[in-house]
């Protein structure tokens, strides 16, 4: 039986020129010539890494017509700098080029135009998987256990390791470690650590609107009205506020992100989510925080707030509702909720977790350094300002 022929390495460029032209996974496939499963396979082996694939090498790379010129050449004993001005190329270059592949007696343009295409394969060993970066390694994987997220990880090893240029190592290398198979730098089953959660990276998807009936909030004080001290973080105390809920809206978990320094709490609902349930838990999370942090809160028109005011007589905390429709009015809180799901997935029962639960979680994304802090946590910039 005939084996199959390998497919040429300008197949997979130009199925991955397609998928980073914006083509899914199948018509790549047909765009380039092979079948669904083979371009699934390719892209699962990159991990969906799309910057990892090859791709056409591109200009300022010699071609093999340029080295054939530069075998000719060398055949008639021309000199680097001749050559080079007859390709409109550096003589840095050929004399490079020739050195790097048996030097004027050896060279052969094919070989060498072999050798280069080696050379840019990829994946190459990642930084992650060599022995002499074990300690760098072990910190990583420490931290992706702590769910902090790769770019954490990465800014945050300057402040930690100074002066060990060993010990950095950028974003992209350790996505790289945790999605390209081969490379080994990484424990893949480390990808469940990260916030989405995948096995591959994936394109987002486009989320629908979803449509629900008119809350009915009596009295309610519309954003407009709220500080406008609120709205450039300069003064703490001001908070966003929401539900994430679990299976089939059956249960919630209530969410409290305080605006300056991102700093959460998070409410204990473990038999109801309504009104009344609502309110207390928020009385009690409240009335924890001291007189400073305790300025504004503002939530979205959800009917669980419908005893805003009982919240407001015994908190002594201002409540403002966004206008219909337009969570980026609370685009703090919308981002922490999606940090939640990472240990509170959609489509779960959030009632199992006990009180203590949601203050470790709490706790945890509090102590994560947050790049729209400089890297720093939550809790070290709520520290400093409560200190001044």
């Amino acid at each position: 039986m005939v084996g199959r022929v390998p497919l040429g390495r300008g197949v997979r460029v130009a199925f991955w020129g397609g998928v980073r032209a914006g083509l899914a996974v199948a018509p790549a496939s047909r765009a380039a010539g092979v079948s669904h499963g083979t371009g699934q396979r390719w892209f699962a082996e990159a991990g969906g890494v799309i910057g990892n694939a090859p791709r056409e090498l591109g200009g300022r790379y010699l071609s093999l017509a340029e080295r054939e010129e530069i075998s000719r050449g060398i055949a008639r004993d021309e000199t680097f700098r001749r050559i080079a001005r007859r390709l409109g190329r550096e003589p840095s270059t050929i004399s490079r080029e020739v050195a790097n592949n048996g030097g004027r007696e050896r060279y052969r343009a094919h070989v060498a135009d072999a050798a280069a295409r080696e050379r840019a394969r990829r994946p190459k060993t990642a930084k992650l998987a060599q022995p002499a970066h074990a300690p760098l390694r072990e910190h990583v994987q420490a931290r992706l256990q702590r769910r902090w997220s790769p770019e954490q990880i990465s800014a945050r090893l300057a402040d930690e390791f100074p002066g060990q240029l060993e010990m950095r190592v950028s974003t992209e290398t350790i996505y790289q470690s945790l999605y390209v198979q081969g490379r080994g730098a990484l424990r893949r089953e480390l990808t469940r650590c990260l916030r989405t959660g995948r096995a591959l990276r994936a394109p987002r998807r486009q989320t629908q609107a979803r449509t629900a009936r008119p809350p009915r909030i009596p009295d309610l004080v519309a954003i407009s009205e709220r500080p406008a001290e609120a709205e450039d973080r300069a003064v703490p105390g001001h908070w966003e506020g929401d539900l994430i809920l679990g299976k089939a809206n059956g249960s919630a978990i209530g969410t409290l992100v305080e605006r300056s320094t991102r700093y959460c709490l998070l409410l204990h609902l473990p038999h109801s989510h309504d009104a009344a349930a609502v309110r207390d838990a928020m009385i009690t999370a409240i009335q924890t925080l001291p007189e400073a942090l305790k300025r504004s809160l503002t939530w979205d028109r959800g009917n669980e707030m419908a005893a805003h005011a009982q919240i407001t007589l015994a908190t002594d905390l201002a409540i403002y509702f966004c206008d219909p429709h337009s969570p980026w009015q609370r685009g703090t809180n919308e981002n922490t909720n999606g940090l939640l799901r990472q240990y509170f997935p959609k489509g779960t029962d959030l009632s199992v977790h006990s009180a203590e639960h949601l203050d470790a979680v709490a706790e945890q994304l509090n102590t994560r350094p947050r790049k729209t802090l400089n890297w720093l946590t939550p809790q070290e910039k709520l520290n400093m300002l409560l200190s001044t």
